[in-house]
């Protein structure tokens, strides 16, 4: 017979054991087309988060080519055609939830300053 202490202390660990993985976040419901309309000075905040939070891998002028080596390309921003296929509000959720090994932005910034970031992404191609 277990003694009362380890018994409770088989049933912890076994328990632990037996859990299920965190689930999946519930998907956004996030409109398809960037609902902020930027301004002057939001855009240059968020080009100053791009330029110290994502072009180190992305790359400052947003083709993908950053500093730090990675083991998949990145798409090239400066190039419409690899933004085709992404809504405002797909890249809205990658930059929010993160995407492999991209962290996710979502807890460190507000929704707006997100939705600005999606603009300067959109903006590399336009130039």
């Amino acid at each position: 017979m277990l003694k009362p202490v380890l018994a409770f202390s088989v049933f912890i660990l076994s328990g632990l054991s037996l859990q299920q993985p965190a689930a999946a976040p519930a998907p956004l419901n996030v409109p398809a087309t960037n609902p902020i309309k930027p301004n002057a000075e939001a855009i240059a905040k968020a080009k100053k988060v791009f330029g110290y939070d994502c072009a180190l891998c992305h790359g400052e002028k947003g083709d993908g080519k950053g500093d730090v080596p990675m083991k998949v390309t990145l798409k090239d921003f400066t190039n419409a055609a690899d933004l085709q296929s992404e809504t405002d509000g797909d890249l809205f959720t990658i930059i929010k939830n993160g995407k492999g090994d991209m962290p996710p932005e979502g807890g460190r910034m507000k929704d707006e300053e997100l939705w600005n970031l999606v603009s300067v992404v959109r903006s590399f191609s336009k130039k």
